[in-house]
């Protein structure tokens, strides 16, 4: 019950899922990341990045609550440089949510995979895999009704998670996005460093260069 009730906390909806993910992603040193939701992301919602990846160990105990490698020691607080440190997001997305995990790091020939149902640890094993991490989460909040009843209709659930793949694209020019709804690529970033190039991808070609730069300290 208390693992629900955290879960609802940090998962407020679709989109609290897709930040939790890709803030990962960033943190793991993605340069490219994709982004594919179903039906605003209540049925699906799955991120792939090019990231580090994780051995399987790391993968085991991402999932379970406050497991971080973000931080080592308690001054590592006060010089923060990742995007989440606490280690609530697998363990809150999994509470509410059927999760999957599959990831590999450079230097292995062999993946991991990680799949929970419920909260509960159904499967966990080696796996073919490209060198990155894939999770993909379907069915949320399908045994917390309670939170399930105050979504909006899929197609607000999926601007929300349209809005803020873009934030992510702008502020992270270096990284090329991808965002897929429905089976459909609805926004390609270059990934070229230059945020203008970021921007002219999403508002297109008269916003872009009817833009100032501005630099201030």
């Amino acid at each position: 019950t208390a693992n629900a009730i955290k879960a609802g906390e940090v998962i407020e909806r679709p989109v609290s899922v897709v930040k939790e993910l890709v803030d990962n992603s960033i943190d793991a040193g993605a340069t490219t990341i994709k982004v594919e939701f179903e039906s605003g992301g209540i049925s699906l919602i799955r991120v792939t990045d090019n990231g580090i990846g994780m051995d399987r160990e790391d993968a085991e105990k991402s999932f379970l609550i406050h497991a971080t490698s973000k931080i080592t020691k308690i001054e590592d607080i006060y010089d923060l440089s990742t995007q989440g440190f606490r280690g609530e997001a697998l363990a809150s997305i999994s509470a509410c949510a059927d999760v999957t995990m599959v990831t590999k790091q450079a230097d292995s020939d062999i993946g991991t995979i990680i799949k929970y149902e419920a909260g509960e640890l159904v499967k966990c094993g080696e796996t073919v895999s490209d060198t990155g991490t894939v999770i993909t989460v379907t069915s949320l909040f399908a045994n917390i009704p309670a939170r399930y009843k105050f979504l909006k209709k899929d197609s607000t659930e999926g601007m929300y998670i349209c809005t803020l793949v873009e934030k992510f694209a702008i502020i992270n020019p270096q990284i090329s996005f991808k965002l897929y709804k429905d089976g459909k690529c609805i926004l390609t970033t270059p990934g070229s460093g230059d945020m203008k190039d970021a921007i002219y991808s999403i508002y297109g070609k008269s916003i872009a260069e009817g833009l100032i730069p501005v630099s201030y300290e």
